[in-house]
């Protein structure tokens, strides 16, 4: 395919993934990238330009291992921004949704997949965190129902 072909194959196969459809109203206005906090630290990271790509269908650029879309935080301002619907972090999601379909994963998701599997969490809840909570009048950390959750994943 040359690069001034569309794919549309790609974009008809995000368009079936739940968020992914989103991407076809951008009309490329760059709200979403004033308020992302990805963009503001990384030069790399751009929502504006992730949703150019999917329009263009430029899959091997998005789905693989080391795509930029993993530098995103799923912090959901864009989400509120957009004037257009268009769910950026939404579309961003479908796209790692893809990539985890056809196993191209960063060495640090299957980490946090599998923190979270067996304990609820991303991350280790230390004294520390404890303390810190304690200080800023915030309750302890309580388990996490470990048994529902694999419930809920088996399902």
């Amino acid at each position: 395919m040359s690069d001034k072909q569309l794919d549309f194959e790609f974009r008809e196969r995000l368009n079936r993934i739940v968020g992914g459809d989103h991407h076809n109203y951008c009309y490329q206005c760059g709200a979403c990238v004033a308020v992302c906090p990805a963009a503001r630290f990384s030069d790399e990271f751009n929502p504006r330009d992730i949703l150019l790509m999917t329009l263009l269908g430029r899959e091997q650029e998005l789905i693989s291992a080391d795509s930029i879309i993993w530098k995103c935080t799923n912090c959901y301002s864009c989400y509120e921004r957009c004037p257009q619907d268009v769910r950026p972090v939404e579309v961003i999601i479908a796209l790692k949704n893809m990539c985890t379909q056809q196993g191209v994963l960063p060495d640090n998701v299957d980490k946090f997949s599998e923190a979270i599997i067996q304990t609820g969490r991303s991350v280790v809840i230390t004294s520390t965190i404890n303390r810190r909570r304690q200080a800023l009048g915030l309750p302890e950390l309580k388990d996490v129902p470990v048994e529902e959750l694999k419930i809920i994943l088996d399902e």
